[in-house]
């Protein structure tokens, strides 16, 4: 350091061309290694990495949903029952539908191709059930609605998080007949739900509410006494390749954390297959998150490798975190 020192005392105005020289020998090391980088300096920070944040969903895994599961309250779901559950999940989407192709957002495009397996098209449905409003998806939330008109009533439907839905129905569609829906029968939803999770599945969970008029202003209100339908488990295989970018990642003493806004079992079973929640490492909601104070988490931020049902908010504290042990980070590596 002091020989560095005494050669940019002796010529300053060099250090900069040389720094830019050193930074762009590695921006073409990373290149031939199939990594572009935009900035120079990022070259220097990718260097000196501790910890990578990633999303599951697209990063971690391929984003190519496919519906391989869909379950009502009973033991043995009907045809019917599913033909049902899957009209009504295809409705609540912004998906677009034209003679090649599905677009819209991976998980939207599983459910309405789903659909469209047994019959159900979206274009079709709209026909006679048009959309006249929506409250579109919220993080927050963790739910979507859509509003159609059907004759002289309005159907309200919501799709979203099963733990959270589950929590704004007042009723259940059971085998054709609109029944109270109790304690008991609450259970064995979520316990379906924890079984897909398990199975590393993503869960949508669908359920609806007929009116007869619509209020004058629309608002998550609407959201309020629903009639649980069912649940549709969706599968996202992992992408090529990141279980042996995870295992480098280790190697090069730099730890991986999933941080995403799917239920914990599933990203405790993504997290397990791909490497990055191993034996010691723990998982933890949003729920549980708003529980603890910043600085308990940062203090233990280091034993954390799985963040779910996460909000926008959250994931700052996480970052936040993980940017105070820095200092600890650089010397465990």
């Amino acid at each position: 350091m002091t020989s560095i020192g005494l050669a940019v005392a002796a010529i300053p105005e060099g250090l900069p061309a040389i720094v830019t020289i050193v930074l762009s020998i590695g921006v073409t090391k990373m290149a031939k290694r199939n990594s572009i980088i935009r900035k120079l300096p990022a070259v220097e920070t990718l260097g000196s990495s501790t910890v990578i944040c990633s999303d599951k969903t697209g990063t971690l895994t391929q984003n190519k949903m496919k519906v391989v599961k869909v379950e009502d309250l009973n033991i043995k779901t009907t045809e019917e029952a599913k033909k049902n559950i899957l009209k009504l999940a295809c409705m609540c989407t912004d998906c677009s539908i034209n003679e090649k192709n599905i677009e819209g957002e991976p998980t939207e495009v599983a459910i309405v191709n789903a659909a469209l397996d047994i019959g159900e098209n979206k274009n079709d449905i709209y026909k006679s059930e048009k959309r006249v409003s929506e409250i579109p998806f919220d993080s927050e939330r963790k739910l979507m609605t859509t509003i159609h008109k059907i004759g002289n009533k309005y159907r309200i439907i919501t799709k979203g998080a099963p733990d959270v839905l589950i929590k704004k129905c007042k009723k259940i569609y059971n085998l054709g007949k609109i029944e109270d829906i109790n304690s008991t029968r609450k259970t064995i939803i979520l316990d379906k739900n924890e079984k897909m999770a398990g199975n590393a599945l993503r869960v949508i969970a669908v359920a609806y509410l007929d009116i007869e008029n619509l209020p004058l202003k629309i608002d998550t209100k609407l959201e309020d006494n629903l009639i649980f339908v069912g649940l549709i488990g969706m599968y996202d295989p992992p992408r090529e390749g990141v279980k042996e970018a995870v295992d480098k990642c280790k190697q090069a003493g730099i730890k991986t954390v999933m941080i995403t806004g799917d239920h914990i079992i599933t990203a405790k079973s993504i997290a397990k297959e791909l490497g990055i929640l191993e034996l010691g490492g723990i998982a933890i909601t949003g729920e549980e998150l708003d529980k603890i104070s910043q600085k308990e988490l940062e203090k233990n931020i280091m034993s954390y490798s799985v963040f779910a049902r996460v909000s926008p908010e959250h994931k700052v504290r996480i970052v936040k975190a993980f940017q105070s042990k820095r200092k600890y980070c650089s010397n465990d590596r």
